[in-house]
């Protein structure tokens, strides 16, 4: 069986057909690792990994690379480690939110790859982006918008976010279909609204 294969095709499947540029590869082989190379590191089997991802049990590669390198987050494998391995992975993760169903869904999502939108993908930083990203939407419509603390508020939640999420590449606007979250809570945010010259940054 040709693991690596199977793994480009359900990629393919869930990312969409969409060319890597030579700035998407330089950027993604700057962030993420090979499967390859980590297994290597990490004294695993490269094709037990990928029957893990194609069983739903790990998460798909966030990006391949246009040679059809699988590229992952160097701590792939940490989740499933402090949940004390691969079965019980789901469990622990889905336990880390109240609503299970809602709890499952964000499973379902991290098991796609997708969430190249955070350095580190823990429940933790998955809640804490939404938290995020929910409260910078919703600030223009706060009783005090424009005020100078209003505006103090939002750039904390701003660079907490920035801090969060990685710079994100063109082939994510092309998969995602549209701007990425750091475009729009972030860089417009900045843009729309600049920081007080007073507050020292």
């Amino acid at each position: 069986m040709d693991w690596r294969r199977r793994v480009a095709e359900r990629f393919r499947e869930v990312n969409g057909e969409h060319p890597m540029t030579a700035a998407d590869d330089a950027y993604v082989s700057g962030q993420f690792v090979t499967l390859d190379a980590l297994c290597a590191a990490s004294g695993r089997d490269a094709d037990g990994v990928r029957r893990l991802m194609l069983d739903g049990r790990l998460p798909l590669p966030g990006y391949l690379r246009s040679d059809g390198a699988e590229m992952v987050p160097a701590d792939l494998f940490a989740l499933a480690e402090r949940a004390g391995g691969v079965d019980a992975l789901p469990g622990w993760f889905v336990g880390h939110w109240a609503d299970p169903e809602r709890g499952t869904a964000e499973w379902d999502a991290y098991l796609s790859g997708r969430y190249v939108c955070l350095r580190a993908v823990t429940p933790g930083s998955i809640r804490r982006k939404d938290e995020l990203t929910a409260a910078i939407g919703a600030a223009p419509a706060e009783p005090d918008a424009g005020s100078a603390a209003w505006l103090d508020r939002l750039h904390a939640l701003v660079d907490e976010l920035d801090a969060l999420e990685p710079a994100f590449t063109g082939y994510d606007r092309l998969r995602f279909g549209g701007p990425t979250s750091r475009d729009t809570c972030v860089d417009a945010v900045r843009a729309r609204y600049p920081r007080r010259v007073s507050a020292g940054r």
